[in-house]
């Protein structure tokens, strides 16, 4: 069997499946004119699926002995981008448990048509998709009696927040910006917690403490909103200094952004070149997922730059063999400018025919409370943006 195979195609009412997935909480499977899900169902072949659960979760471990090793190194926090507004707030972080310095995380990887497996990110802070996976997939699983490893997501999330009990949940725009609201919506369902969910626009700082829209004040909060950026929003150092002094405490934690900036892949692939601090099972797995990534453009051959703080696609510029500049992203939303890049050998995503045409495909790997638990699928360019569309993964 090839390593991806499209198993369904499109239902002749696209419509009565839209509001379908809609009564279960996907209520973007179209986005204003456009059709953002994929009524089609792919599969893997179940070989490549343990091997890419395997090596998610060896690389889990190698990533979490990582943060552990740098935590507190101001140098190499400035060498991976953290923004210094950060550093105490990170600093005063407890280290928790092995496994567990973030409990709702996405790897992404390139996986080519001959089953070669390279990790190109870890989405560790504030990952989307989760409505998709959770949700979803496992629904277009069922339609074509396919397995889908993805079913157990929602009970991993519930353990998630039965231990972190946030009190609150937010996102930008809650209640009007579709895909974050709705995701945000399934957490909190998922999670069995009754819990407030509000605006992080309507959020302010009065006395070191946190306060909603109403003047609540809100002591534990899982938010959709990326630590970063409290480098750049008014009232950001104001909300990093509570988080320090542990008036609010915030989910994912402080360390979570270490796990998050593409720098740690630099970090990896460095002490992996130097022979330290891994051990020669953690090197071998290094050495067949990760990529060679440097904080330079060192590369004979093709390469990718991308900001250490992207997302969706925004600021990934792809380099040829000669290193003129080949392909860039022109949807998503740059922050090379505010952040540095990181610089990565290129790796090559399979390609999928639907009955739209043929498409790259990028696969991602949830790991919720330590556990790669979910696939979730996007097809699209060399660049996977904003403009990607989302495709179920199943297992066979």
């Amino acid at each position: 069997m090839a390593v991806f195979e499209v198993v369904s195609q499109p239902h002749e009412d696209r419509q009565s499946r839209v509001d379908a997935l809609k009564e279960l909480g996907f209520t973007w499977a179209n986005l204003e004119d456009e059709q953002y899900w994929m009524d089609q169902l792919i599969v893997m072949n179940k070989d490549t699926y343990e091997e890419l659960q395997q090596a998610s979760q060896r690389l889990w471990r190698i990533f979490d002995r990582t943060v552990r090793h740098i935590h507190g190194n101001h140098q190499l926090y400035e060498l991976i981008g953290i923004p210094t507004i950060l550093w105490n707030m990170i600093d005063a972080a407890e280290l928790p448990e092995t496994g567990l310095i973030s409990r709702y995380a996405r790897f992404d990887f390139a996986i080519d048509n001959d089953g070669v497996i390279k990790l190109l990110e870890l989405n560790a802070d504030t990952p989307t998709g989760y409505v998709e996976a959770s949700i979803a997939t496992p629904w277009m699983c069922e339609q074509e009696g396919i397995d889908s490893p993805n079913r157990e997501m929602k009970s991993l999330l519930s353990d998630a927040w039965r231990i972190e009990q946030p009190d609150t949940a937010a996102c930008v725009a809650y209640g009007s910006h579709i895909e974050d609201t709705g995701t945000i919506d399934a957490l909190v369902r998922h999670s069995g917690l009754d819990m407030r969910c509000v605006d992080c626009l309507e959020l302010s700082i009065e006395d070191s403490m946190l306060l909603d829209g109403d003047g609540g004040v809100i002591k534990r909060m899982f938010a959709l909103y990326p630590k970063e950026w409290m480098s750049v929003d008014d009232g950001g150092d104001a909300l990093a200094y509570a988080i320090e002094i542990g008036n609010v405490e915030l989910f994912n934690p402080p360390l979570a952004i270490l796990l998050q900036t593409k720098g740690m892949l630099a970090v990896i692939w460095g002490l992996y070149e130097l022979n330290q601090v891994f051990s020669e099972e953690e090197r071998a797995v290094i050495g067949k997922y990760i990529l060679p990534t440097y904080n330079k453009a060192v590369f004979d051959g093709s390469f990718v730059s991308k900001s250490m703080f992207g997302r969706e696609g925004g600021s990934v510029r792809m380099f040829d063999e000669s290193g003129n500049l080949e392909l860039q992203d022109e949807d998503g939303y740059d922050t090379s400018e505010l952040f540095p890049n990181v610089y990565q050998k290129r790796a090559q995503l399979a390609t999928i025919e639907t009955a739209t045409g043929e498409y790259r495909l990028l696969t991602g790997m949830f790991v919720i409370n330590g556990k790669p638990c979910g696939l979730l699928g996007r097809a699209g360019g060399l660049i996977t943006g904003n403009s990607s569309q989302f495709i179920a993964i199943g297992v066979r």
